[in-house]
């Protein structure tokens, strides 16, 4: 079906999913879609969509952005959105959001619809959808406090204010779900299809 020949683009300029491609042992080349998530996120909200719609739309969106420019290749995209209610999280502006952020995820459980894509040309091959649970433990100010010197400004690359493979993991009480796609890929999954597809070994 492939060779190993066959050109695979990570449409996105996230650090942690390059990461995790490349110690699964793939290789491929970043391009940043570059498209406008907010525009997409406020048309949807005011659809009414799900959290995991909107996660799909937006891993199509960046995927299809870069399939335009590169349309021989295979090319992931991948989104993740924060809900807790009815209500989306974006990442932090800065420290002062990150911990208002954290106040209100405190002592409840949110979800993490994190979605990937893969396209070629004009074509959408595949999609799946992971919807982690994470509940947080009761966060007092001596904590966080604590917690965001430690981190640092290292919170503000994730829609939660936390990087579960660091000190934000102390933040909870519950973890449910897929350890790769709460860091921001269902990474599984993709290497499921990628083997299908013959693009693995």
């Amino acid at each position: 079906m492939g060779s190993m020949r066959e050109e695979l683009v990570l449409a996105s300029a996230s650090p942690t999913r390059a990461r995790l491609l490349a110690a699964a042992g793939l290789g491929f080349a970043v391009e940043a879609a570059g498209i406008d998530e907010a525009a997409v996120k406020r048309r949807l909200a005011a659809a009414r969509a799900s959290a995991g719609d909107c996660a799909l739309a937006l891993a199509a969106e960046k995927a299809r952005s870069v399939s335009h420019r590169r349309p021989a290749a295979f090319v992931i995209g991948a989104d993740q959105l924060l809900a807790c209610g009815e209500e989306w999280f974006d990442k932090p502006a800065d420290l002062a959001a990150a911990r208002a952020q954290l106040k209100r995820l405190s002592g409840k459980t949110h979800e993490l619809a994190t979605a990937v894509c893969v396209t070629r040309g004009d074509e959408q091959l595949w999609s799946h959808l992971s919807r982690p649970r994470l509940t947080m433990r009761i966060l007092d100010d001596a904590f966080l406090d604590g917690y965001l010197a430690a981190e640092g400004e290292a919170v503000l690359g994730s829609v939660g204010a936390y990087r579960l493979e660091g000190r934000g993991v102390q933040l909870f009480a519950r973890i449910e779900g897929d350890h790769f796609a709460i860091l921001g890929l269902p990474l599984l999954e993709l290497l499921g299809f990628l083997r299908e597809r013959g693009m693995l070994p």
